[in-house]
């Protein structure tokens, strides 16, 4: 498909923790608040910081990833998404260049597929000229990325902010902001590796962001038709045409006809592509619920879709939904269709585990999770999943695990450099479920 002409940019960073992310929300706070329709999209297999673009941006931010999709699709996605808006601000991941495979997969590598500029967003904290050799390195590293600017993170000082505009000046970069230090913008605590309930001052980072960053630059006045700026291209390139697929393993005969039931709530049940809702939502009339409030799946369903999440923290509200767990129970008994990942999988079990004790859940497949302290390992990383010939790709990241010993697997895992995972996919009557959250697209 073909899109039309809007400025666009990717936030990026030479490594983590840089604050892409704070940048980024808070340019996208701005730009909404100036008046713009602001797509948001995420580099890679993110759900959580897509929460928090479509808290500021009104509208729901989609992730692109080129080893869970084609390049066709990352194309197609980018161009179907943005169509109506007024300019897109894309958050990379990790580095600028770190990918599945040396830089494949990157945000480099999604700059590059689409036509994207890039701003580096630069920890300035604790070095001065010293920033140089490290712009120029990114600068020249590919003459296939643009690197359109650079804002300064964590800055101490105005004499500290000449130092670093000296440097990008000495390499040919243009430095479009110095973010003075900020003890309490982004606060909150970590579980499992992921800042799921950081909190971010949107407002104000966007304050922040329009006091010391030239954000004109990026957008154009409202009066004025899209153009790009300081190098920001429009983007314009021609997308083949790419139809998702029914993606849910196993299913592509049973496709649904009738009501599709997703469970999303705050935390056990939200991490959500935006595509697979999308793509549901094709396929039949879809509706959410929430397994904490104990209602009973409509006797209509024909397709249940539990994603991933974070029971384990909410087993007491889980475990007294006894009515929903219940008519869960049931429609998996009367040959239900049923697509669980994750979370959800581990909500279809017998009971979790914790350090308070035993938790019964749905009980439709006959295991248990242990999430206590003692049995956490960190399991992380792209997924290819091959089943019945067929070959899909998803992401796993979790910290529970089955009690031994493993279910037996129907399909064959492996990671992003083709080695055997020992992550069972289990199939149940017309039940899928594993760890790995698939990507439909």
């Amino acid at each position: 498909m073909t899109k039309r002409n809007i400025p666009q940019v990717m936030i990026a960073a030479p490594t983590s923790g840089a604050g892409k992310t704070t940048v980024a929300i808070g340019l996208m706070a701005l730009l909404t608040r100036k008046g713009y329709r602001v797509q948001p999209f995420k580099c890679g297999p993110d759900y959580i910081d897509t929460k928090f673009h479509e808290a500021v941006c009104h509208r729901p931010s989609v992730n692109l990833d080129l080893f869970m999709a084609s390049r066709e699709h990352v194309c197609d996605i980018y161009g179907r998404y943005s169509a109506d808006a007024d300019v897109c601000v894309v958050e990379g991941m990790m580095g600028l260049y770190d990918g599945f495979r040396l830089s494949e997969g990157s945000p480099a590598d999604i700059a590059q597929t689409l036509g994207i500029p890039v701003v580096l967003v630069v920890d300035g904290s604790h070095t001065g000229f010293s920033i140089a050799p490290l712009l120029y390195g990114f600068k020249n590293f590919s003459d296939k990325i643009r690197i359109a600017g650079v804002i300064y993170n964590k800055v101490a000082s105005e004499r500290h902010a000449t130092m670093l505009r000296e440097a990008a000046k000495e390499v040919g970069l243009e430095c479009l902001g110095c973010l003075p230090r900020q003890k309490d913008v982004a606060n909150g605590e970590r579980y499992l590796g992921l800042d799921f309930s950081r909190k971010i001052d949107a407002e104000r980072v966007a304050d922040i962001i329009e006091e010391n960053v030239e954000w004109e630059k990026i957008s154009p006045p409202a009066s004025s038709p899209p153009a790009p700026r300081w190098g920001v291209e429009q983007s314009g390139h021609q997308c083949a045409a790419n139809t998702p697929h029914w993606g849910a393993v196993g299913l592509e005969a049973g496709r649904p006809d009738g009501l599709i039931m997703i469970a999303r709530n705050s935390e056990s049940f939200s991490f959500l592509y935006q595509e697979h809702i999308d793509i549901l939502k094709s396929k039949g009339k879809v509706e959410f619920f929430d397994p904490e409030e104990d209602v009973e799946l409509p006797s209509d369903t024909a397709m249940l879709y539990l994603p991933g999440g974070y029971p384990e923290k909410h087993l007491t509200a889980l475990q007294k939904a006894e009515r929903c767990r219940r008519s869960i129970r049931e429609y998996a008994e009367r040959g239900g269709k049923i697509i669980a990942e994750c979370g959800g999988m581990m909500y279809l079990c017998r009971s979790i585990i914790d350090d308070e004790g035993e938790a019964e859940m749905c009980g439709v497949l006959p295991y248990s999770i242990t999430a206590r302290k003692a049995d956490r390992k960190l399991s992380l990383g792209y997924r290819r999943v091959v089943i019945d010939g067929k070959e899909y790709r998803g992401h796993e990241f979790h910290y529970t695990q089955f009690l031994p010993p493993l279910p037996p697997s129907a399909a064959t895992v492996y990671d992003a450099r083709n080695n055997e995972v020992a992550s069972p996919v289990i199939r149940q009557g017309n039940v899928l479920a594993s760890y790995t959250h698939l990507y439909w697209g």
